[in-house]
């Protein structure tokens, strides 16, 4: 590496990091690593929420109005967070909250915004190894580089 400059840290980086959180454990940690990630390397977060339309489409009206509430209460939760956090810490971020299926939103989200990362906990659910989880399914699509995080 004679004649060249010194090795930049922080600037090969991905630029756009997309992290889907929903309050469970995993998503939580994938969202605290995507962080930590987009301060080390400048990059901009855009951390998704994604309030399942499926699961209020059985329910009746009175349920569906309880389950949006709780999806509400819990994207108020998280934003509260980012706040704080956002004080003690110089990350670029918004905060995107949807209705719809979190694989579809992730990815438009993801394409639109031509992330180079896409960061996701891993499923407890245990269906999902037969069925495929988000993680897998955004894996398997192989537009971005998917971190699963535990």
């Amino acid at each position: 590496m004679t004649g060249e400059g010194p090795f930049e840290y922080g600037v090969d980086g991905p630029k756009v990091i997309v992290a889907g959180v929903d309050g469970s454990e995993t998503s939580l940690h994938a969202g605290a690593y995507a962080w930590g990630l987009a301060r080390r390397g400048g990059a901009r977060l855009i951390l998704v929420h994604v309030e399942r339309i499926a699961a209020l489409s059985t329910l009746t009206a009175g349920g569906a109005a309880v389950m949006r509430e709780a999806g509400e209460a819990v994207a108020d939760d998280l934003r509260r967070e980012l706040e704080r956090a956002a004080a003690n810490a110089d990350v670029r971020y918004e905060f995107v909250t949807e209705q719809g299926d979190p694989f579809t939103v992730i990815s438009r989200i993801a394409d639109e915004n031509r992330a180079d990362a896409v960061i996701v906990g891993a499923s407890a659910q245990a269906g999902h190894r037969l069925i495929g989880s988000v993680a897998v399914k955004l894996v398997r699509t192989g537009r971005w580089p998917v971190t699963v995080v535990p």
